[in-house]
C-alpha cells in the first residue's frame, strides 16, 4: 500500500495522538472523509464525537467533514440542539427540569435551525476553535487556533478571530480556481504518492502544471 492505511485507527503508531475520525465515529449525522484526523495527546482521538455537542438525531442536522482535514484538539462543533427559543419572552428552556415544566416544551419549528455543519476538504482548523450550527468551511481554508466560527469561510483563505473573520486568501484567484477543480484529494493512493513533492511545494509552476500532466495522459488514454 502506497501511504497510511486509511482504515486505521492510529496510522502511524510513533504518533499515538493522531486519529482518523471516519474510523471511530458511530453517530450517523456525523459522516468524515477518508485521512482526516484528530490530533489529542491525551485521549488519542477516539474521543471526537465527545466535541461535537447538542447533536440530537430528531433535529436532522449533520456533520459533514472532507477528506484530508487535520483538526487540533480541542476543536468544537456546536450544533442546533444548543439553539433556544428566541421569539418568547425568555430564552430559558424551562422543558428540559420536568417537575411540570415539560408542559412548555417547545416544538422544532420554535428554535433557530441554521442546517448541516460543513467543512470542505483539505481544511486545518487549529486548536481549541469552536464552530458553530450551520457554518460552511471551504476546501483548503486555514482557521486559526481559538477563533470562534459563526458563518461562512471561503475556500482556500486564512480566518482567525472571535468573530472569525478572513485575514487573508491563500493564493491568487487564478490559482485558488484551478485548485477548485483539481480536487488532488480524489485522487488515488498511488496518484497522491507520485505527486506529494509537488503538493508539498510552494512551486505554482509545478502545481498548475498537473493540469498539463494530467490532459496528457487522458490524451494517451483515449488514443
Amino acid at each position: 500500500m502506497l501511504g497510511p492505511n486509511p482504515d486505521a485507527i492510529h496510522p502511524n503508531p510513533q504518533v499515538p495522538s493522531v486519529c482518523y475520525i471516519k474510523n471511530v465515529i458511530t453517530r450517523p449525522n456525523i459522516e468524515v472523509g477518508a485521512y482526516t484526523y484528530y490530533d489529542d495527546a491525551d485521549t488519542g482521538g477516539e474521543d471526537f464525537e465527545t466535541h461535537v455537542t447538542h447533536h440530537y438525531e430528531f433535529i436532522g442536522d449533520r456533520l459533514v467533514i472532507g477528506k484530508f482535514c487535520a483538526i487540533g484538539k480541542g476543536v468544537e462543533f456546536v450544533m442546533n440542539g444548543a439553539n433556544h427559543r428566541m421569539a418568547s419572552v425568555t430564552t430559558y428552556p424551562f422543558n428540559i427540569f420536568a417537575h411540570g415544566w415539560e408542559r412548555c416544551t417547545p416544538s422544532l419549528s420554535d428554535l433557530p435551525y441554521k442546517g448541516d455543519t460543513v467543512v470542505g476538504n483539505d481544511v486545518w482548523i487549529g486548536q481549541h476553535v469552536t464552530v458553530l450550527p450551520g457554518v460552511t468551511i471551504g476546501d483548503g481554508a486555514v482557521i486559526g487556533a481559538g477563533a470562534v466560527v459563526a458563518g461562512d469561510i471561503l475556500p482556500y483563505t486564512i480566518a482567525a478571530g472571535n468573530p472569525c473573520r478572513v485575514i487573508r486568501q491563500r493564493f491568487d484567484p487564478d490559482l485558488t480556481a484551478y485548485l477548485l477543480q483539481l480536487r488532488w484529494w480524489d485522487w488515488d493512493a498511488e496518484k497522491i504518492f507520485s505527486h506529494l513533492e509537488i503538493l508539498c511545494s510552494g512551486d505554482l509552476d509545478q502545481i498548475r502544471g498537473i493540469a498539463h500532466e494530467t490532459v496528457a495522459a487522458s490524451q494517451m488514454h483515449n488514443s
